[in-house]
């Protein structure tokens, strides 16, 4: 990911209305499955270490680690909460067999570099049995854009894909769903209608009412995920399995 890329999340991961709803589904889905108040977690891909701050809001005994690729993406982690972190890649995860409750891994296995059985695979190995694996990703092929190039996605998913992916690494998938569904229309539109052609950033790009009246758009499909409800399509596609 570009260095310019990393500064422009640190200033958003908190407040951009984006972040804010991944941060809730994430902690939404993994509060359904967990069994202990002081999970052993890892944020493979931290980045700058937004979800950090809220996965110590929802449980303060947690273990927090973090791995990114970044040396300058993880100083910046160090700083919201990790109680650990690493520079090292997805493909070969820094920890030992059936160590961990949780693995968290939102946007990188779409990366570059990035071997996506691979990736699955350390999960699985990682994975205590009966530890809670969250994926999420870009959802979409056809939707690549500007923001792709630029922090260096080279594809996109569906929700059947990323299914299949974690059934063959040996984890159970328990739900999926796509999500940034009430906003799509308007990412198609921005993405394929009104594409600049430049690699630019979609990150910190909403600002102040817009910002807010994104968050509470996004916001209300916690209506039917609150309730296992899948969302049909959307922007991204989130998948939560567990280690038999």
């Amino acid at each position: 990911m570009d260095a310019i890329e990393y500064a422009l999340m640190d200033g958003a991961d908190g407040t951009m209305w984006w972040y804010r709803c991944l941060h809730e589904w994430v902690t939404l889905f993994l509060g359904r499955h967990l069994t202990t108040a002081a999970p052993v977690l890892l944020d493979a891909g931290c980045g700058t270490g937004g979800l950090m701050v809220r996965l110590r809001q929802a449980w303060p005994q947690a273990t927090l680690y973090g791995v990114d690729l970044s040396f300058q993406a993880c100083e910046r982690t160090r700083r919201k909460g990790a109680d650990s972190v690493a520079v090292a890649s997805v493909n070969h995860l820094p920890f030992a067999d059936n160590s961990l409750d949780v693995i968290i891994s939102t946007d990188i296995l779409c990366h570059a570099g990035v071997i996506e059985a691979q990736a699955l695979a350390e999960v699985f190995r990682c994975l205590k049995p009966g530890g809670v694996c969250l994926v999420n990703l870009p959802a979409y092929d056809w939707l690549m854009a500007d923001h792709d190039r630029r922090v260096h996605t080279v594809r996109r998913t569906t929700t059947g894909r990323l299914r299949r992916q974690m059934e063959t690494a040996g984890l159970r998938p328990l739900f999926t769903t796509y999500w940034n569904t009430i906003l799509f229309p308007l990412m198609v539109l921005r993405r394929k209608l009104l594409s600049s052609g430049r690699a630019t950033s979609d990150v910190g790009a909403f600002r102040g009412p817009v910002n807010q009246a994104f968050t509470v758009l996004c916001g209300l499909e916690r209506v039917f995920l609150r309730r296992g409800i899948a969302l049909p399509f959307g922007g991204s596609a989130l998948a939560l399995a567990v280690k038999p």
